[in-house]
This record gives C-alpha cells, sequence and structure tokens, in this order.
C-alpha cells in the first residue's frame, strides 16, 4: 500500500484592490458575483441547478454575506475542486492555507456534516448488505487523506454497524497492519463481521498485491474467532473499489 505526496504551495495572498481580505490562497483575483443569487436561485429552480460555487456559497453566506459567491468561486478555482478544498481545510492550521479561522471552520464542518450523513443509513442499523453502503461514507472519510489509513467497519451478528475505527496510521510509504491488533478490538467489540477499508493517496483505487494479501491473513485469522471478513475496500479522493465485487475474497 503505496502512497504519495504533493509540496504544500507556498500562500498566495490575495489582490491588494479587494477590500477585504479573507487570507485565502488564490493565483487569481477574486470575480465579482454581479447580481447571481444563489438562495432565489436555489428557491427558483432548485437544488440540481446550483453550481459547486453557488452551493459552497450558501454555506459561506452568514460569514461573507455578499462577497461569499466570489470567495467560493476562487476557493475552488484554487484548489482544484471541492475534493481539493476538503483536503487543504483539513490540514493543521500551522499548514493551512485558509488562515481565516471562521472561514476554514465553516469549511470543515461542511465536509463533516456531508460524511455524517452519509454514514446515516449504517448508523440507524440498517444491515450490511452491499459496499455501496459504505463507499460513500469512507470515500468522505478517507479519500482526500494525503496518508493511508487502514480502518474498520466493525458489525454484529445482524450486520449492524458496531463502530468505525481508525486503526493504522501510515507514513509517506506505508501503512504497518498489526493482525494481533485487529483481532484484539473486534474481540472487545463483540464483532460478527467486519469491513476492511484504508485509502489510497497515489489516487489508484485499484487493490495491489500487498493490499490482497493483507486481507486473505487477516480472513484467515479472524475466522479462527468466527469474525467474518466481508469486504476491503480501496477509495480515493474521486473512486473506490471493492475486494469482494472484485471477486478477491
Amino acid at each position: 500500500m503505496s502512497a504519495q505526496t504533493s509540496q504544500i504551495p507556498a500562500p498566495i495572498q490575495l489582490d491588494r484592490r479587494d477590500t477585504r481580505s479573507h487570507n485565502i490562497t488564490s493565483c487569481l483575483p477574486l470575480p465579482r458575483s454581479g447580481d447571481e443569487q444563489p438562495l432565489r436561485r436555489l428557491g427558483e429552480k432548485g437544488l440540481d441547478a446550483l453550481t459547486d460555487s453557488e452551493l459552497l456559497a450558501l454555506v459561506l453566506s452568514p460569514r461573507l454575506g455578499d462577497e461569499a459567491l466570489a470567495v467560493a468561486r476562487s476557493l475552488l478555482s484554487a484548489h482544484g475542486g471541492l475534493r481539493g478544498l476538503q483536503k487543504v481545510a483539513e490540514r493543521p492550521l500551522n499548514q493551512c492555507q485558509i488562515k481565516d479561522e471562521g472561514l476554514r471552520g465553516a469549511l470543515i464542518a461542511a465536509f463533516a456534516l456531508s460524511e455524517r450523513s452519509a454514514m446515516e443509513p449504517l448508523a440507524r442499523g440498517k444491515a450490511y448488505t452491499s459496499s455501496q453502503m459504505s463507499r460513500r461514507y469512507l470515500e468522505l472519510r478517507l479519500g482526500t487523506k494525503e496518508t493511508e489509513i487502514f480502518a474498520a467497519l466493525f458489525l454484529d451478528t445482524r450486520h449492524r454497524l458496531i463502530e468505525y475505527r481508525e486503526l493504522f496510521f501510515g507514513t509517506v510509504d506505508a501503512t504497518n497492519v498489526y493482525f494481533r491488533e485487529v483481532l484484539r478490538i473486534a474481540m472487545s467489540l463483540n464483532a460478527a463481521a467486519i469491513v476492511l477499508c484504508h485509502n489510497h493517496p497515489s489516487g489508484v483505487a485499484r487493490p495491489s498485491h500487498a493490499d490482497i494479501e493483507i486481507t486473505k491473513s487477516l480472513k484467515r485469522i479472524l475466522e479462527l474467532v468466527d469474525v467474518r471478513v466481508i469486504d476491503h475496500i480501496v477509495v480515493t479522493a474521486n473512486a473506490s473499489s471493492s475486494m469482494m465485487e472484485l471477486g478477491l475474497l
């Protein structure tokens, strides 16, 4: 399970002609929003008619007012879209290019709500029946991370979620997976089944040979205590794959 990280670009300040600085990083001056009103468009044309920048502007408008749409467009342009913006916002404050704490907080909260919404079908006790139930949540939770994280969904006898837990945290090169620790946690939670998952910061969602071998070893060990490995999902910022669906389990 290899991972790659990119260098954090040096912050570039906003165009000095702008009357208010929110200390975001942008290679472009802020575009003006003109007469565009995302809230009015939402009421008249519905959610599907709004662009990413207009939706983001609705999140930011309580703090930024009329500048929200301009700032939203600049943020998305500077960071390559929503996933790139999430990755930047979630960095520690001393490494983050968004220096306005309130603005950064609003972004983190919006992305966290999206994660929690994706988790609700599992959290409310619905039985796990397919990888689609967890893929969206795992893509949001792990897909933008810059180093590998090995995690698991622990399930009960009816395949309902007991707990999501991040188990091992990788370096720039790899994640060390300790089989005894996975076994210990599964036993402590009285889990009957488990969905393994980890991210590939390299952007390739296909399981590696090492991923497959680790999964087979964990499956053999957990079967000794009647814990079934249902799936191992590999996620990136834009895609995911299921070893169960690929016939690798």
